[in-house]
């Protein structure tokens, strides 16, 4: 399974929009090579460089299986359409974009796609990762990721 941006390439910079430096709004994402009987995804962001552990910056889930891509600022709201989305670990709903402790040299975000085989994970918007991992055992079709990085100076 393939998952793409056309904010930024696989092991490249995530440019400064996408930032706590810059809009902080979501780069747009797409996947594809997803296996027949596929009925919903989710997206996992994290930075597992961050001083005190893997730190989520998005979690998306119960994404129709006939959506292949978000746009550039996803609203961050609990609800877009049947999408639901979680906690990042900002406290907040939603997207919230790379922000690393100054001086800290370059940290990688991981944008991580599931192909379920269910239609929903039967859980509330605002859950944690956590939750949803958890939910998520047993239901994984195919998974891919692509991988950004950032620092701040």
């Amino acid at each position: 399974m393939k998952i793409e941006s056309q904010s930024f390439k696989d092991g490249e910079v995530i440019p400064k929009k996408y930032t706590c430096d810059g809009e902080n709004v979501s780069p747009q994402v797409m996947w594809s090579n997803f296996p027949a009987g596929t009925k919903s995804f989710v997206i996992l962001v994290d930075d597992p460089d961050a001083p005190a552990g893997t730190f989520t910056h998005w979690v998306v889930y119960d994404i129709p299986a006939n959506i292949t891509s978000l746009k550039e600022d996803f609203p961050k709201s609990e609800h877009v359409g049947s999408i639901k989305q979680g906690m990042n670990d900002f406290g907040k709903i939603g997207y919230g974009g790379p922000c690393p402790p100054k001086g800290h040299g370059y940290h990688r975000y991981f944008f991580k796609i599931y192909a379920l085989n269910v239609e929903s994970l039967g859980l509330p918007p605002g859950v944690t990762k956590r939750e949803v991992e958890s939910k998520m055992r047993g239901h994984i079709l195919s998974q891919g990721q692509l991988v950004g990085k950032y620092r701040r100076d």
